[in-house]
């Protein structure tokens, strides 16, 4: 019932959601470019119209009161920086407790321009043993989905130069505010 709801307010909306999880029970996934606050909108109903369960993994500053019961309620959760806590072991014990879960994050981190992404995507992914999923959030094509499923995590340069090649012409709400990972 969600699942069909959100995709009639995103198809009301102009947008489109393309691929899909293919049955893929676990995932990193990684969601960009990562431009606006209404990103996140646009994210929740289209993993909603998905039909995948997931988890939008959240920087902990949007976790004040009273948003943070907001948060939590649409699948947040506060990650980087929450005291006592590592992002990384906290995301894959969520999983190792989960059938099924999916955690959605923005590899460059922020909306504003970043030219050095965290890695921490890439280590939750490994240390958990689960694949990448690559999606979209393209405003110049109203598009939002997924793209390709990245099984091989070993080598964060061969990573990077995958999500490089995806991300290259996609458009955010604010482009200028986006650019791909720039090598050391």
């Amino acid at each position: 019932m969600m699942r069909k709801i959100a995709g009639k307010v995103l198809e009301k909306q102009g947008w489109k959601v393309v691929g899909d999880y293919n049955g893929l029970k676990k995932s990193v996934t990684v969601f960009a470019p990562h431009t606006a606050h209404v990103d996140f909108y646009y994210g929740k109903l289209g993993f909603t119209s998905l039909g995948i369960k997931f988890k939008l993994l959240t920087k902990k500053e949007m976790f004040f009161f009273p948003m943070s019961y907001i948060m939590r309620a649409l699948g947040a959760v506060p990650v980087r920086g929450v005291k006592g806590q590592n992002a990384i072991f906290q995301i894959v014990e969520m999983f190792e407790k989960a059938d099924e879960l999916h955690a959605v994050i923005s590899p460059e981190g922020w909306i504003t321009r970043r030219t050095k992404w965290n890695k921490g995507f890439l280590y939750m992914a490994q240390k958990a043993k689960v694949p990448i999923v690559v999606t979209t959030l393209d405003y110049e094509k109203k598009e939002m989905g997924v793209v390709k499923v990245i099984h091989d995590t070993s080598d964060f340069n061969a990573v990077i130069a995958q999500l490089s090649d995806i991300y290259k012409d996609v458009r955010g709400k604010n482009p200028d505010q986006f650019s791909l990972h720039v090598h050391e």
